[in-house]
């Protein structure tokens, strides 16, 4: 059980470390640039009455007609859909075609043979 002085010990120097890290980035020029270009830009914004948003549909109007992550699979109603797969038990001559990996005879098959053996059967994959 780690002690409360021990966790508080870590935590200091840990502080210590980022501290150091901190001074080094507010020397850092590019970073200065950065922060008055920000604070230009706001003001800017502000002066005129600007959202974020308002600036991004001026710099580029195509940005917000582009849909937004995540929509595009719930707008087609789900996920991708998985390939098509086609066995072929080269014992039986029995054809499978399937979507997914829970099919009953595929699973015999697997159970009966061993996966890599009933991998290596696919004749065939498509979308």
């Amino acid at each position: 059980m780690p002690s409360v002085l021990n966790d508080y010990l870590k935590k200091e120097q840990m502080l210590k470390q980022l501290q150091e890290e901190l001074q080094q980035l507010e020397s850092n020029s590019e970073l200065k640039k950065e922060l008055e270009f920000k604070e230009r830009l706001y003001a800017l914004m502000s002066e005129y009455g600007k959202a974020a948003r308002d600036v991004c549909e001026i710099l580029d109007p195509s940005s917000l007609n582009a849909p937004k992550k995540g929509a595009k699979g719930a707008a087609k109603g789900g996920r991708k859909k998985r390939l098509l797969k086609v066995y072929k038990n080269p014992h039986t001559g029995e054809v499978v075609e399937t979507r997914g990996g829970n099919h009953k005879v595929i699973q015999e098959w697997k159970a009966e043979y061993g996966n890599e053996e009933v991998m290596s059967w696919v004749v065939d994959e498509r979308g």
